[in-house]
């Protein structure tokens, strides 16, 4: 099978988070081979960063200067490849992890709202959610919960 182009290879790579968005900044020569070691890929960059210091016994300074990295980023993952080998290598999700506003006791009041009446579009919705619960939820919002919602139920 032929290796994936560039292209596709750094689509895949930002969609999963994993695009190393200094690779302008690796200075190692087995990255300028182009065959196997791809600066592009932060995972493969970091693994290689932390495999020079662990088994070649170069400092931390050298090898975060040499991959691109400051040394808290290369702690941060020597710490994540610790706890969870290559996958502790991927960038976390940022951003909230839970709803913070449409939690389950305000969408099974919206539930109830629209089995009570099933004309009432989201804005309605939405302020009828504000009266009851005292914070302002966007209507679009509520219609992508509920969406979610429908989209578990089937």
């Amino acid at each position: 099978m032929p290796p994936p182009s560039p292209d596709t290879k750094l689509a895949a790579l930002k969609s999963r988070g994993a695009a190393n968005p200094s690779s302008d900044e690796v200075h190692d020569a087995l990255f300028d081979t182009g065959d196997f070691f791809d600066r592009r890929d932060s995972v493969q960059v970091k693994y290689e960063m932390l495999r020079r210091v662990r088994v070649e016994g170069w400092s931390v300074q050298r090898a975060a200067t040499t991959y691109g990295f400051s040394r808290p980023t290369f702690y941060a993952a020597q710490e994540g490849f610790a706890r969870g080998g290559l996958p502790g290598l991927l960038p976390l999700k940022r951003g909230p992890k839970h709803p913070r506003k449409l939690t389950d006791e305000v969408m099974v009041f919206v539930a109830g709202l629209r089995a009570d009446d099933s004309s009432l579009d989201s804005a309605v919705m939405a302020s009828r959610v504000e009266e009851r619960f005292g914070f302002p939820v966007h209507p679009r919002s509520l219609e992508r919960a509920l969406a979610r919602v429908e989209k578990k139920r089937s």
